[in-house]
């Protein structure tokens, strides 16, 4: 998440997904999983239908200002500029800018997924934005390794079986010179 102290807000990825459990005995195995369940995911109900959201948080209201929703979970990190904007990336591969109401400025499909940190930096004057996109860990499992039947990679295959239609596996700095 990020802060802004123009506005007194986090801007936080959120994740709407719920899941069932169900246990069973295993027998430890090194370097297996050692869950002993069979797991289900889904977007939690009375959402959006989506397993995720984008939102603006005031703490000090203890509540959401606004929310932007999104089909996946949003696992990227969050950059807010003294400039008064705020990018994400989502599991599509989108690397998104907000302005401070969650009005979509500017979008842009990278090659993969996105679940790391939007970073930006300046040289020789010049600034830059920059965001490594490599759709992986949970949400990217079945993708990874080629998993197919809805409980596995821990019920993950399941939750996000259609972010194969979305995107590709893959790794790449996708860098934005700013004017």
């Amino acid at each position: 998440m990020a802060f802004n102290p123009k506005t007194s807000l986090f801007y936080i990825p959120t994740n709407h997904v719920c899941m069932d459990y169900e246990p069973f005995k295993v027998e430890y195995t090194a370097g297996q999983p050692y869950v002993g369940a069979t797991l289900s995911m889904y977007p939690a109900p009375n959402s959006h239908g989506g397993m995720g959201n984008f939102i603006a948080w005031d703490p000090a209201k203890g509540k959401i200002v606004w929310s932007k929703p999104e089909k996946f979970s949003v696992w990227s990190g969050a950059l807010a500029t003294a400039g008064d904007i705020v990018f994400y990336g989502t599991l599509e591969g989108y690397l998104k800018a907000v302005d401070l109401n969650g009005k979509e400025l500017y979008k842009f499909k990278t090659p993969s997924g996105i679940i790391g940190n939007v970073n930006t930096w300046e040289h020789k004057g010049k600034q830059y934005v920059g965001v490594l996109s490599g759709i992986g860990g949970w949400a990217g499992i079945g993708l990874a390794a080629g998993l197919e039947k809805a409980t596995d990679g821990l019920g993950a295959v399941g939750g996000y079986a259609d972010l194969k239609n979305y995107t590709e596996l893959g790794g790449v700095m996708t860098v934005f010179s700013l004017p």
